[in-house]
């Protein structure tokens, strides 16, 4: 969740994840390759339910509870900064899953097999966050 320097609303996020393009995903995919198996090893190990890391979580939800701390004396700018907090949580989410689709994808591509039990967690992390999204 670093690089929240630029302001992105849920409307960007709606926009990008339509208009993004192969070749954006694939030089994402390049810069971002090294921190993703890092990222990929700690949550092997993690719990199928968590869909960050641990530390980006506690900085999310500190900056929540700056936000609605800030609510009484600026209602306006808190709601916006509330909506830039979801939109960049989305968006690190939404990248995330395309990341893991395209891994799967590129080890097929090559002819490599995914062994059933990667299909079978990534499975599971997809019904975990579908199952999130219609309970909220």
């Amino acid at each position: 969740m670093e690089g929240h320097e630029e302001r992105l609303s849920t409307s960007d996020v709606a926009a990008t994840s339509v208009e993004r393009s192969v070749d954006d995903d694939q030089r994402f995919e390049r810069e971002e390759a090294a921190e993703r198996d890092e990222t990929a090893t700690r949550d092997e190990t993690a719990e199928v339910g968590s869909l960050l890391p641990q530390e980006d979580e506690a900085d999310l939800r500190s900056r929540w509870e700056e936000i609605q701390t800030r609510f009484v004396d600026d209602p306006r700018r808190a709601v916006e900064d509330a909506d830039a907090l979801v939109a960049g949580v989305m968006q690190s989410l939404a990248e995330g899953f395309a990341q893991a689709r395209e891994q799967l994808e590129g080890q097929w591509s090559r002819g490599e097999d995914v062994s059933t039990e990667e299909l079978r967690v990534a499975l599971q992390r997809y019904r975990s966050f579908f199952q999130r999204l219609l309970s909220a």
